[in-house]
């Protein structure tokens, strides 16, 4: 046996006698788990201040995985916020999508490794691996101490925070949690980064303070094709949604089967409605490929809204009183070829505050009527054509890849 693969098996069996119940085989990957806490949190200019004062009070451990990292003002203070707790003697573990850290400058990155920071990346491109390059680590999570976790849709980019225009930084969700839930958020995190080093790091689980009035929580995930845990939790939800089903995603091109789901939902008198991005956009593309859909569900009664102002980079999925929010959009690409993760939540009070956000985003959105849609221009129908195409071939490739082992 090579010594990758005996690498390979012992971090397996390290897996396996974690104290956590995750069985990659059961039917969702984690439990739900009661007594939990968790903040929704709006925009970088909001959610960054909280992960840095969190990382200031790091006492042992700080865990990053997250896709895009890129050299800027954003990134200075979290390089020296990581420098600072490496030198107060806390352990910083960074796993950076190799491709998503294409921007993150050497001097940066020679910043990181000279202050004694573990800095790997995942998947690393090369030419010669052709199509496997295409799988990446989509994920954005932070843990400190197994106490305190920040999950979402942001990287550490000036993109979501921008120094020089703020008005123009990319609407973006994100939770701060607390409770239970860090047993899986932190197995989470050590399974993948111990598949891609070569010396396993073990860490002793969590042991948070339960809540007594605390909410429900549940991790849920994607691993490319090996476990579909985010499409399978959203679409049993929406199969069974009794008043509404409200989704806020960046890039909109669901599959056959989700938007079967949501045009049933919305036949039988359930509230959809989808919040999608408007002109601003990183990704026309993906843009003009997803509005090729919206006719057939306008149809139906699924109403659907563009958001003006800025790029809509959310992820929110809100049915009844249930919400799942992190790193996954409602695109065929992240289910296929990505590592996701999203934190479902069941609570009511949690669920108004969703509800809240969404609507406040309504007011700055337009909404497509079915009968306005077509007398759209030319040039757009041409560009749905174009890129459905695209879309579709994509999709035809992935089929024909198989799944990695997770």
């Amino acid at each position: 046996m090579s010594e990758k693969s005996r690498t390979a098996v012992r971090v397996d069996a390290a897996f396996r006698h974690l104290p956590t119940p995750a069985k990659i085989f059961s039917k969702y990957l984690f439990p739900w788990r009661p007594g939990n806490r968790f903040e929704l949190l709006l925009d970088g200019r909001q959610f960054f201040p909280r992960m840095l004062e969190t990382i200031e009070l790091a006492r042992r451990y700080v865990l990053l995985e997250i896709y895009l990292f890129e050299s800027g003002t954003v990134a200075a203070r979290f390089i020296d916020a990581f420098v600072r707790a490496a030198r107060r003697g806390v352990t910083v573990k960074l796993l950076l999508d190799d491709f998503g850290a294409t921007g993150l400058a050497m001097p940066d990155r020679q910043k990181l490794v000279q202050a004694s920071i573990d800095l790997q990346f995942y998947n690393p491109v090369r030419f010669r691996n052709h199509l496997h390059n295409m799988f990446r680590d989509h994920r954005k999570l932070l843990i400190v101490d197994g106490e305190v976790a920040y999950v979402g849709g942001a990287g550490i980019t000036d993109e979501f925070d921008s120094p020089l225009h703020p008005e123009q930084s990319w609407r973006e969700s994100a939770v701060r949690i607390s409770g239970p839930v860090l047993v899986d958020w932190q197995a989470l995190f050590l399974h993948v980064w111990n598949r891609h080093v070569v010396e396993p790091f073990a860490l002793p689980a969590p042991t948070p303070r339960i809540e007594a009035e605390g909410m429900l929580g549940r991790v849920s995930v994607t691993t490319a094709l090996a476990v579909q845990d985010i499409k399978r939790s959203l679409y049993n939800r929406v199969r069974h949604a009794q008043s509404r089903v409200w989704i806020t995603t960046a890039y909109f091109v669901p599959s056959r089967k989700i938007r079967r789901a949501l045009k049933q939902a919305a036949r039988r008198g359930v509230d959809v409605r989808l919040l999608l991005p408007g002109p601003h956009t990183d990704h026309p593309a993906i843009r003009h490929a997803g509005r090729r859909f919206y006719s057939n569900l306008l149809r139906t009664g699924v109403r659907i809204f563009e958001y003006q102002p800025r790029f809509l980079h959310a992820k929110t999925i809100l049915c009844d009183g249930w919400a799942s929010i992190g790193s996954s959009n409602l695109d065929r690409w992240n289910l296929r070829w990505n590592l996701e993760a999203n934190q479902e939540v069941d609570d009511a009070l949690f669920a108004a505050t969703v509800q809240r956000a969404f609507e406040d985003d309504l007011r700055h959105s337009v909404e497509y009527r079915y009968e306005d849609w077509h007398r759209r221009p030319w040039r757009a129908r041409l560009h749905e054509r174009m890129w459905g195409r695209v879309d579709m071939w994509l999709e035809s490739l992935g089929r024909r890849k198989a799944a990695r082992k997770w």
